[in-house]
Formats: structure tokens, sequence, C-alpha cells
């Protein structure tokens, strides 16, 4: 997969921008807020139709403007398509081939794969539960063309069951007939949801161990997939003897208390729990890892190439750890690398590298 071109109109301090990408390496360099990350925030947006910084479509709009368009030309296996999102303060229209696609997740399965690192990636690990969850939620959707349909149900039956738990401390009466149905569909969701989670988690430990290995030397790097409704093997049968057994202190908190939704990322190396022990460095370089381990995963399940997005990864790092680093930057795969300095990163074969100033970009070499 690859972006040939990328179109912006009045999308943050962009007024109009119109870039040919390389279909290997493009390095932007610029000094700090000049728009590199808003460049690349747009090719997110492009892919997964909402911004991986802010939740608020309108905040992409640039200042004193009423509306943006985001447009791309994608090549994939050898067939052109057209993505194009257009966001006001209150419409966002997502269109491919010209066509509007009206269910977010048909967009995303048929748009763009995305793999982004950035510097508050750091908090999937020193963050709350939640950002890891986000984190597995939004992979999975890229990767799985029911996933994201499959947490909705989920979301919407949880939202159902909560209500019901209200009413039920409050002395409520309700239907416990219809209870129990939506408790057994919210097991049905949630076990396949746990399958997806688990099984992603699994491809992730295949390669990431290796990758942090050879980035810093250091073994015994992995990362632990927690859910708080599992006693035994049977998974499904588990989770709704959990709800069924804990329903009274479930009723007293107004909320169910196990399931997906409370379930945890842990990140070691051996017995390790890096959110407690680990440096900061070693936390910027276990997500890098594990980001960079996900590629294997979208050429196999997506039977395609990822665009990889890598916001100032080479900060704070030593020439040593940027040189390992660049030798996991296949040149098959097209790369978005930001930074503040081109020394020790523009060594690659194939690149073009790109000057920014004041949302300005003008490409400044280009190396076949």
């Amino acid at each position: 997969m690859v972006i040939s071109d990328v179109k912006l109109k009045n999308f943050r301090n962009y007024s109009n921008l119109n870039i040919k990408l390389n279909p290997h390496i493009n390095i932007i360099y610029g000094n700090n807020a000049q728009g590199k990350t808003n460049l690349l925030e747009s090719i997110y947006v492009l892919g997964l139709t909402k911004s991986h910084l802010l939740n608020i479509d309108s905040t992409l709009i640039k200042d004193n403007e009423f509306i943006c368009k985001l447009t791309a030309s994608v090549l994939e296996n050898k067939i052109k398509k057209k993505l194009e999102i257009t966001v006001s303060d209150n419409s966002k229209i997502l269109k491919i081939d010209n066509s509007e696609i009206k269910k977010v997740s048909d967009y995303i399965n048929n748009s763009l794969n995305i793999i982004i690192f950035y510097p508050e990636d750091l908090e999937i690990i020193k963050g709350s539960p939640n950002n890891r969850r986000n984190y597995l939620n939004l992979e999975l959707s890229q990767l799985s063309d029911n996933y994201l349909k499959i947490l909705t149900e989920y979301n919407k039956l949880l939202k159902i069951r909560n209500e019901y738990l209200k009413k039920l401390n409050k002395n409520i009466n309700v239907d416990l007939t219809y209870f129990s149905i939506i408790t057994n569909y919210l097991v049905d969701k949630g076990y396949l949801i746990y399958k997806m989670r688990k099984k992603f988690v699994d491809k992730l430990n295949e390669n990431c161990e290796n990758i942090f290995k050879n980035i810093t030397k250091i073994s015994g790097f992995n990362i632990k997939y927690v859910a708080n409704f599992i006693d035994n093997n049977d998974i499904k049968m588990s989770f709704k003897n959990r709800l069924e057994k804990n329903l009274k202190k479930e009723i007293k908190f107004g909320t169910t208390l196990y399931g997906p939704h409370r379930d945890e990322l842990e990140f070691y190396i051996f017995d390790k729990n890096l959110k407690q022990y680990g440096s900061q460095g070693q936390k910027r370089l276990a997500i890098l890892s594990m980001k960079l381990s996900e590629i294997e995963i979208f050429k196999q399940y997506k039977n395609t190439s990822p665009i990889i997005l890598l916001d100032d990864v080479f900060s704070e790092l030593d020439d040593i750890k940027k040189n390992n680093i660049i030798k996991y930057i296949d040149e098959d795969i097209q790369v978005i690398i930001t930074t503040t300095e081109l020394k020790k990163i523009n060594r690659f074969k194939s690149y073009s590298i790109y000057k920014i100033k004041d949302g300005n970009i003008v490409k400044t070499k280009e190396v076949k």
C-alpha cells in the first residue's frame, strides 16, 4: 500500500497543501511547530477517520475557517483509489472513489492501513488502562472487518445492562428475563472481543522481543493480555459465571465490573513491570518495538504492507539505537518520518527529504 499524494485544505495550519510522496522513505525535516505532526495527523485521519491526538473533529479545521477537506490517492495491490474526508463543525463526510461511505467501519476497512508512533504513545504504558484498550481497539479495527462492529454492539449492550443495574440498585422493577438475555448477548460479544485481542497480543509477542533486544541489547521483553473475567479454560462460561456470582456487587455499584471493557495490557522485561520499574527510554522503545512488530501482522492479515508514520521517533536516542531502528525500517514499505535533524537518518537507498516551514513543504532532495 502506497500513498502517492496528499491534498489538504484548511486542515490545522495548512491553508492548501499538495504533496507528492516517495513510495519508500519520506523524511519531513524542520523546526518544531511548523506542521510536521499535522501532516502525519492528516494521513492518520484519512485512514481511521479521526485524530490520534484529539477526539473533537472540529479542532481539525484551520482557525477562522468553517470546513476542511483531506484527500489522498492510494495504490494498493496495483489498484488505485481516492480517499476523501470533509469535516465541518457538525458533520463528517467519508468518501472512497467519490462514493459516500456511511459506516465508519466500512471506510476503515477499505482505506489505509496505518501504524503510527508518536511521543504521546508513552501513555500506552504510563497512562490509564483505557489508553491500552484504545490501542487494541484501533489496531484491531484496521485488521479485522468485524471487530469494530462487534465492539460497537458490545458497548451498546453494556450501556443497557448498566442502566438495568442502576435501576436494580434503586429497587426499581425491571424485566429480569430481558436482563438475562442482554447479559447472555454481552457474554457472546465479549468472548469474541477477548479472542481477537488475545490472538493479536500473541502475534505481537512473536516478534516484539527480538526487535526490542536488537534495538536495546536487552532480552526478555513481553506483553501480557490480562482479562479480569477468566478463572478457567472455558472463557465464555467463565465470563458468564463471573457475572452471575458478582451480580449483587454489580448492583451495589450500578455498573458491570467484569468484561473486556476492563481488560489490561502489561509490559514486562522478564518479571519486571515496565509501568512501575522501566525507564523512560525503555518504555519508549518498548512501544516502538510493539509497533514495529505489527508490520508482519498487517502483511499477513491484510495482504498488503501498512504505511508507517514515525513522529519524532529519533529524539532522545543515541546513535547506536538510531541505527538499530533504521535497520527495521523496510524500504519496501512506505515510511513517513518527521524530525528536527537529518543527522544519521538519511542513510536509505531510496528516499525523499522535504523541508517544512510555516506549513509550506518543499522537496529538497530525492535519491532513487
